[in-house]
């Protein structure tokens, strides 16, 4: 590409049309989500991204709240081309802006949930899926509430090396390690078109949500895994959750709450593609920890899961099948 030209298309992704590649230096310019239009306003987009940095509920390492603007800068590496494997480019046919991160108040924790939960119906009442870069899972419980007043209980497709169905009564605490607990208990999952994938921790009441471990991913294979959930699933309304820890240590270093024996990349990506079809309003990739990993190889992960949670969501918002 001539240098005019992609000059040209360097100012058509910051400031002018909301589709198409882009084509500015990985080493250069500002980071927005897949050099997406940085707009607050998501009238006229058919995805917003939003980024979470919070990470005051996590039970072990802090560094989610800088997950971000890791996997923005990370994604950089991906906007010229369609992602591999996707017979479609969502870059080209969804109109995509990154609405920049939540504004919140770090110091009064009990106002953050229902901030997220406006911001997000907000973003959806403007027209748009919302595809959230967190921070950590505690996020998900107040982007649920958001989609389930306008939804209803929703088919919950989990990523993870946890549960998060500890046991957690009490409305005023905020947990990462909880956050499916409540939401089951508020109502707002439809449990029985829900499914985990990737656990590998002990929860002895696991509220009726099926579940596939990282062993039987090993075992069975992610397109067959991936069969099995699109069977519970069905065309169920659902919402796609992403834990980085889902993946082995080996491949994400850079979490909180690492657990050995876990997904390799591949298998992730095998699956989250054999998801195609699936009704997803919205997603989110959570709990990626830039200071435990130098080489910037979980944000690079996080950045290519979040581009299938697009993919994911404009395969059924374009009626692709």
């Amino acid at each position: 590409m001539a240098l005019a030209d992609a000059s040209r298309e360097i100012d058509r992704a910051l400031t002018g049309d909301l589709k198409g590649p882009a084509f500015e230096n990985a080493f250069a310019g500002a980071t927005s989500f897949l050099r997406r239009r940085y707009r607050k306003d998501a009238t006229g987009a058919d995805v917003a991204v939003l980024g979470v940095p919070f990470d005051q509920a996590v039970t072990h390492r802090s560094g989610t709240r800088f997950g971000p603007r890791a996997i923005r800068e990370a994604s950089t590496l991906q906007p010229c081309d369609p992602p591999y494997g996707w017979p479609f480019d969502p870059l080209s046919e969804l109109a995509v802006v990154d609405t920049g991160d939540l504004a919140f108040d770090y110091a009064r924790t009990a106002g953050f949930p229902p901030a997220l939960t406006a911001r997000v119906a907000e973003l959806m009442g403007q027209g748009a899926a919302v595809l959230t870069l967190g921070g950590d899972h505690s996020i998900t419980l107040p982007i649920l509430r958001a989609h389930a007043a306008v939804h209803g209980p929703l088919a919950v497709v989990q990523f993870d090396a946890h549960s998060d169905l500890w046991p957690d009564d009490d409305p005023e605490r905020i947990d990462h390690g909880t956050f499916l607990y409540k939401a089951v208990k508020e109502g707002l999952v439809d449990v029985a078109h829900s499914v985990q994938i990737g656990i590998r921790t002990v929860t002895e009441d696991r509220l009726g949500v099926p579940m596939f471990d990282a062993r039987a991913v090993h075992e069975e294979g992610p397109d067959a895994i991936a069969r099995k959930v699109r069977s519970i699933v069905g065309q169920a309304p659902c919402y796609l959750t992403f834990d980085i820890d889902a993946l082995d240590p080996a491949f994400a270093p850079g979490t909180g709450t690492p657990v050995w024996g876990g997904l390799q990349s591949w298998q992730a990506a095998a699956m989250l593609r054999g998801l195609a079809g699936l009704h997803v309003l919205g997603g989110d990739v959570v709990e990626v920890s830039p200071p435990y990993d130098p080489t910037g190889s979980t944000a690079i992960a996080g950045a290519h899961v979040a581009t299938e949670i697009l993919c994911l969501i404009g395969w059924h918002r374009l009626g692709k099948g």
